[in-house]
């Protein structure tokens, strides 16, 4: 069975997904294939390989391409494309090349013109090898040509960390202390309702924030113990893993309150948390947001003024979430609970063979974070 997606919510309305689907039943009636059709659309649509002699490296990123939309997430094959696509466009010699003349030396040149951004030039530097071993497994380049792409700066192109007033602050793992978010909770009056509602979800939910700002009404139910969160395997990062599931989250406490108030007003999007412009609220946004507030950010002197700096500094909202668990350690939740609670699978053998979901010992735990956080707010 093949599948082919018609567009996104809500960039496509109802009435335009049906007119689509109409044409593609015609087609498939016809005897055609809406899939193999897409995927030579996708194969015209890619730029012409640059001439050169025989099967050139251009050649191969374009049909290595076509291969990362048939096994990839759409954003991610788009995103690996550009990004692929930019070094051919800044690097037309290259492009013409053929792969049996892309020495050592060429790799490790077109590596180190980029090592100053390490974290883009390792991914592109794992892209190439791929698209390397891509074009050699299909037999399109012969058997001995080597894949330096896997040797030249293997463990050097290392991220120095984020970047706070011009100065690498290293890649430290934060954690907020109890005397921190208690500060913090009482600052959340400060916020726009968005931020201060996402920053309580992470808190008392322990979820990322992509699954956080992706919440819509249909992944919310009432059942005997109380309200539950939803989030559906393909929006986790275990979307890969064959044996994942959904992962279920108990609202308790403030989480609860916010899902129950966002839910009698949901806009035209769909999503509980909305902008001003009626789009959904990104994990993107909330970050931008968080670091806007920060003394140390370009807009502090302004938000001073105002009175609106975080009295907590130094914090991304991902540090939330590592704070939330941490504090489940400390109130004695083991660690089977509480990587149940964050929706990690259990490694190994014992992710094979225990199957339990924890979902009254989530609820149980998550109750006690949050009377925990309330009190830190007194």
């Amino acid at each position: 069975m093949k599948q082919t997606s018609l567009g996104q919510w809500p960039a496509m309305s109802v009435q335009a997904a049906v007119v689509a689907w109409k044409e593609l039943s015609e087609l498939r009636a016809a005897g055609g294939d809406p899939a193999a059709q897409k995927k030579a659309a996708r194969l015209q649509a890619m730029p012409e390989p640059v001439a050169g002699a025989g099967y050139t490296v251009a050649e191969v990123v374009r049909d290595f391409c076509v291969h990362l939309h048939d096994t990839r997430a759409e954003a991610g094959a788009v995103a690996s494309q550009r990004a692929l696509e930019r070094v051919l466009s800044e690097e037309p010699a290259f492009a013409a090349s053929v792969p049996q003349q892309v020495t050592r030396a060429v790799a490790f040149n077109l590596l180190e013109a980029r090592k100053a951004t390490p974290t883009s030039t390792a991914k592109l530097r794992s892209l190439l090898g791929a698209a390397w071993d891509h074009a050699l497994d299909a037999g399109r380049v012969p058997d001995s040509t080597p894949n330096w792409w896997r040797q030249v700066m293997r463990g050097k192109l290392k991220s120095r960390g984020k970047i706070i007033g011009g100065e690498h602050v290293g890649r430290a793992r934060r954690v907020l202390s109890d005397m921190e978010v208690g500060e913090l909770l009482r600052w959340l009056p400060n916020m726009h309702e968005l931020g201060a509602d996402a920053t309580v979800m992470y808190l008392w939910t322990c979820a990322r924030g992509g699954e956080i700002l992706a919440m819509r009404p249909e992944n919310i139910s009432e059942e005997a113990d109380g309200m539950w969160w939803t989030v559906p395997k393909d929006q986790t990062k275990n979307a890969r893993f064959e044996h994942a599931v959904d992962h279920r989250v108990p609202l308790v406490g403030r989480a609860l309150k916010i899902v129950r108030r966002r839910m009698a007003n949901v806009g035209e999007s769909g999503f509980l948390f909305e902008d001003s412009r009626g789009e959904q609220y990104t994990q993107h946004d909330f970050s931008t947001y968080i670091y806007h507030l920060q003394p140390y950010s370009d807009k502090a002197t302004v938000r001073k003024a105002a009175g609106v700096v975080l009295p907590v500094a130094g914090w991304t909202p991902h540090d939330l979430r590592r704070t939330g668990r941490t504090m489940l350690s400390a109130l004695g939740c083991i660690d089977e609970i509480g990587e149940a609670i964050l929706g990690h699978l259990q490694a190994g053998i014992v992710g094979v063979y225990n199957t339990h979901r924890y979902d009254g010992e989530k609820r149980a735990w998550l109750t006690r974070l949050a009377k925990h956080l309330e009190h830190l707010t007194k």
